[in-house]
């Protein structure tokens, strides 16, 4: 008697879940995808609105340290399927890619969901199922996988589990956080969930709030210090919002700024308004004559400071600072935001936190639930905005069915 084709259920139908899919068909495996909604992959559709930044140009090792303190993991995935196996993978399903004037890598239509379209098509002739609309309820008490079906409760078994259910950002899309109780009852270690590329609250005035909020703020230096209280700096661009400040730059110091908060009750983004001008030259032009010009037309003409910028000077600076050309140039160049609290998980392009990479081995299989594997969001890495994350995610959703794979095709009888 032949030993049946062992199965694999896949818990979530984003990138990391597609990619663990393909990877166990393509080893053997019978594979079904359970997906909450009635759709596929639609974070993955909200990611190419901006444009589908599938990955980034940024070469290894340099590409690995985007990671942070998972950089060291996330490289052994990156070794299985980085950004250029990402880019041929993008090529076999009749995608072109290109390296952007920023080495953000995109389609070349520069949209989601013709690459989506061909990939799911071809998981399907592949012979992947696909299961809408169900819901994961976590395990029965026997170990069976509990499914809320549009034909009612559901309990399946596989001879392999991999969940990919994403962090908890962008929670009417699928990714709610709502799987934490469920593995943390298994003995499964969870890092709390919290924003990633997220904005920051500040608590500005009605007047500043009401009349910039969705003004950027371009271009700008941020300076601050890293863990080893060594001076950085990083030109980008922010948006003042109504309550605080979000945008690239902002994301990109994400982590630190969030975990400044959480250590010292809040965190100080500095600001440099006016890079391409020296200090020494902006105390000059700003000591000539006013005359009986207003002060915002003299920042205007002096210092080419207008709109969200001067509203900025106005709202932190004190009066008789405003108005002395030393102190006015000093903020101009050196301007404290005083951040009070991350925007909440919901808002955040991405989140940090979940399954502890510590809970499970080289595969990405929990020590707790032998069999059962986790890929993608849900685990406890984060990346800046860039490609980072979506690579990420592809790699782990790889080598997470790879592994689950050879879990099945081992099992005895």
């Amino acid at each position: 008697m032949s030993k049946p084709t062992p199965t694999l259920a896949i818990v979530g139908a984003g990138p990391a879940g597609l990619m663990a899919a393909e990877t166990a068909r393509a080893a053997g495996l019978e594979v079904d995808v359970y997906e909450a909604k009635g759709s596929v992959g639609r974070k993955f559709l909200l990611a190419g609105v901006g444009g589908m930044n599938l990955t980034h140009g940024e070469p290894r090792p340099a590409f690995d340290g985007r990671y942070g303190e998972r950089a060291a993991e996330v490289g052994r995935w990156l070794d299985d399927f980085d950004a250029d196996a990402l880019r041929a993978w993008a090529r076999g399903l009749g995608v072109e890619t290109f390296v952007g004037t920023s080495h953000r890598v995109f389609p070349a239509d520069l949209k989601a969901a013709p690459l989506l379209r061909a990939w799911v098509h071809r998981l399907r002739e592949s012979g992947v199922r696909f299961h809408v609309q169900h819901r994961w309820l976590g395990w029965t008490d026997d170990g069976a996988l509990r499914f809320a079906a549009p034909a009612g409760e559901l309990a399946l078994r596989a001879d392999a589990t991999v969940l990919a259910l994403g962090g908890g950002s962008w929670p009417q899309l699928g990714s709610d956080g709502a799987w934490q109780p469920w593995l943390i009852a298994r003995g499964v270690e969870v890092a709390p969930l919290e924003p990633a590329n997220c904005g920051f609250d500040i608590g500005w005035s009605a007047h500043l709030a009401e009349r910039h909020a969705g003004a950027p703020l371009k271009p700008v230096v941020a300076h601050w210090r890293d863990a080893d209280g060594r001076k950085q700096q990083r030109q980008g661009e922010c948006v003042i919002t109504a309550t605080g400040i979000e945008g690239s730059l902002v994301y990109a110091l994400s982590a630190m700024l969030r975990k400044a908060i959480a250590r010292d009750g809040q965190a100080t983004l500095t600001l440099d308004l006016a890079p391409d001008r020296p200090l020494e030259r902006l105390q000059q032009d700003l000591a000539r004559p006013r005359g009986s010009r207003s002060l915002s037309e003299h920042l205007r003409r002096q210092a080419g400071i207008a709109g969200a910028k001067a509203a900025l000077l106005h709202e932190l600076v004190r009066k008789e600072d405003l108005h002395d050309s030393a102190q006015l140039a000093r903020a101009i160049k050196r301007l404290d935001l005083r951040l009070r609290q991350p925007r909440p998980i919901a808002e955040a392009i991405s989140s940090a936190g979940g399954v502890r990479l510590e809970a499970m081995d080289q595969g990405l299989m929990l020590s707790a639930l032998p069999g059962t594997f986790c890929a993608g969001e849900m685990l406890d890495w984060e990346a800046p905005t860039g490609g980072y994350l979506l690579t990420a995610c592809f790699a782990s959703g790889l080598r997470a069915g790879a592994a689950a794979a050879a879990w099945a095709l081992a099992r005895p009888l």
